[in-house]
């Protein structure tokens, strides 16, 4: 496949690079270490995109070439927003969906009002120092427990307005169509677009 039909993006998590993949079907996407950067990059950001910025540009410096990053997790109203950049360390230790999930119903057991939404931000940094960035974001509420076991991190508790069931019973190209990284997705393919169409101009 030509270079420009490749995708490199800035993560290990297999979940999201197949997600990434079935949004983009015509390109070749593989994640940093298969194509030759496994360094850790610690995310320091206090928002999503500072994070997605600080994945980018560690993969498209080490890799010299562009790298798309995404940083994501859920926010939910009566929490004032978490557990949001922390999602994915939620209880304690990364990665841990059981734990993080568990710890959320427990912090919301007493609570009513559940609304919430998955935000996701990208960006697309060049090794000449472009940087483009993008977020999007699907909106619902936290289920009392969970339902389903599609999907991957908080999906099986979160119930989605568009889809009126959980993301853990939605299959992927239903959640695909919604979600908060494919509208975040579909936002840099558009001001991707517009910068394309501002250089042809000069």
């Amino acid at each position: 496949m030509a270079a420009e039909k490749r995708l490199v993006v800035a993560t290990g998590n297999a979940h999201k690079l197949r997600e990434i993949a079935e949004i983009f079907p015509d390109r070749e996407v593989i994640g940093q270490r298969e194509a030759g950067f496994d360094g850790e990059v610690e995310e320091t950001g206090r928002t999503f995109e500072e994070n997605a910025l600080i994945k980018a540009r560690a993969a498209a410096k080490a890799l010299g070439c562009p790298a798309l990053a995404d940083d994501s997790g859920i926010c939910v109203e009566a929490l004032g927003g978490a557990p949001g950049v922390y999602s994915a360390r939620y209880a304690g230790g990364h990665g841990d969906d059981g734990a993080n999930r568990a710890r959320l119903l427990e912090n919301l057991k007493e609570i009513t009002n559940r609304r919430a939404y998955f935000e996701s931000a990208v960006a697309l940094v060049y090794p000449d120092g472009r940087e483009v960035t993008a977020a999007g974001r699907t909106y619902g509420h936290i289920l009392f427990e969970e339902t389903g076991e599609n999907g991957f991190g908080y999906d099986s508790l979160f119930f989605s307005d568009d889809l009126q069931k959980s993301f853990g019973l939605a299959s992927a190209a239903e959640k695909n169509a919604v979600s908060h990284r494919y509208r975040a997705l579909q936002n840099l393919v558009a001001k991707l677009g517009e910068n394309a169409g501002e250089e042809k101009k000069e």
